[in-house]
């Protein structure tokens, strides 16, 4: 019996667990990858880290943490969890470990040893790896027949399955180009955008908080009058805008477009308005005499309290015991309800992942399966599936490879 001829277009986390699933499966698995070495956006995951999955082990809640189309992933989620994910890295002798917010990450802290497990794992299946690129298909109008490679070298096949990426950090081979073949035969884009990635303000004081790491501070994201968006926890003020895992997480809700988005950021969110007054009244009381703008050191950090005592409307040089009490409620209000206008997204190359892809509309969701060519698959981030920071992007990639070397 002849064994099928599967390509496999890209050897990131996606490919490499199509093909090693495919090979296992018996078919001769040929991985076609265009960079010197697979694996190169994984290596700079988790700042280098690999935050290769979340410890999110209910469906309902994984779906959750996805942004666009959610449902789509039920098959390939229920097919893959992310405790199958830690289970297969551990069996290829990478010990794994649980931080903050369920983040997994090798023990080590090693992108490239989660890299070389899945390369080991996908060639140990039998799947080989060529460095080369595809620039074209050879399509009969139904079918692939062959993938016609740079050089003009054609390599025939049964099947063919892209798993090239999105379109961010072209450095790392992620330049678009499975949204190129994929047209080529048929399939629609859904528009590509940043997603991931910092977020431009426009407020004059941000220069001068460059740098400022807050902890513990909360967010609420809206689009003119509606709230789309609200987190707790981390963040950085840039010498642009903002970034940081809970702003990455804020900038999948921010598109391009017609749209009057702003953050409202609450320092404070441990304390209601009535509790917080209270603190302030007790720093004051502390610092009487003292002139306004030296009275908070205890409450904000030192780069933020020029800017709130700007936004306040009080005189730095007001003595303490001079502020009015509809002055320090206002100085609630601004510690509370801090207004950050937003002018956009950094540019695609700087996000994390790729919004946008092929319209899943045309992918069978329990198969991976094209609805238009009968011989093509797809998995990861080249699909119109995109989700939060936090190890649930590369969990998307395992599940949907999974499913598509299973289906191929």
């Amino acid at each position: 019996m002849n064994k099928k001829k599967v390509v496999i277009i890209g050897a990131g986390a996606a490919g490499l667990i199509a093909a090693a699933r495919s090979a296992k499966r018996g078919n001769d698995t040929l991985v076609i990858e265009k960079m010197s070495r697979p694996g190169r956006k994984i290596m700079i995951t988790g700042k280098g880290r690999c935050n290769v999955t979340n410890a999110c082990f209910d469906i309902e809640d994984l779906i959750s943490n996805v942004v666009r189309n959610p449902r789509f992933m039920y098959s390939a989620f229920s097919a893959f969890m992310p405790y199958d994910t830690i289970a297969l890295i551990e069996e290829m002798g990478v010990p794994t470990k649980i931080e903050r917010g369920n983040r997994v990450f090798p023990v080590s802290d090693r992108a490239v040893d989660i890299v070389d497990a899945l390369v080991d794992n996908a060639k140990l299946s039998g799947a080989r790896i060529i460095n080369a690129t595809v620039d074209a298909f050879r399509f009969d109008g139904s079918r692939i027949n062959a993938v016609v490679l740079s050089d003009g070298e054609e390599i025939s096949c049964d099947s063919v399955a892209i798993c090239t990426g999105g379109a961010c950090y072209p450095a790392t081979g992620s330049t678009g180009d499975g949204y190129r073949l994929a047209k080529s035969v048929g399939h629609t884009i859904v528009d590509i955008e940043p997603s991931l990635v910092p977020i431009v303000l426009s407020n004059n004081y941000i220069p001068k908080l460059q740098g400022l790491s807050l902890k513990n501070v909360a967010i609420r994201v809206y689009d003119g009058d509606n709230q789309i968006f609200n987190d707790f926890g981390e963040m950085l003020f840039t010498h642009f805008g903002v970034s940081g895992p809970m702003i990455l997480s804020a900038s999948s809700h921010i598109h391009n477009g017609d749209h009057n988005y702003r953050i409202l950021l609450d320092l404070k969110p441990a304390l209601d308005k009535k509790t917080l007054d209270k603190r302030i009244q007790r720093d004051f009381a502390e610092n009487n005499n003292k002139d306004f703008i030296n009275s908070l050191s205890k409450l904000l950090p030192g780069k933020l309290v020029p800017v709130i005592v700007s936004l306040s409307g009080i005189l730095p040089g007001t003595k303490v015991n001079m502020i009015t009490k509809e002055q320090r409620l206002h100085l609630v209000d601004v510690i509370k309800c801090m207004e950050l206008n937003v002018v956009g997204l950094r540019p695609i190359e700087e996000a994390i992942i790729t919004s946008g892809g092929i319209n899943v509309k045309e992918i069978n969701p329990k198969t991976m399966q094209s609805k238009i060519v009968d011989n093509l698959y797809f998995a990861g981030e080249v699909i119109d599936v995109d989700a939060y920071t936090g190890g649930f992007n590369l969990q998307v990639a395992f599940s949907t490879g999974y499913l598509c070397g299973n289906n191929i």
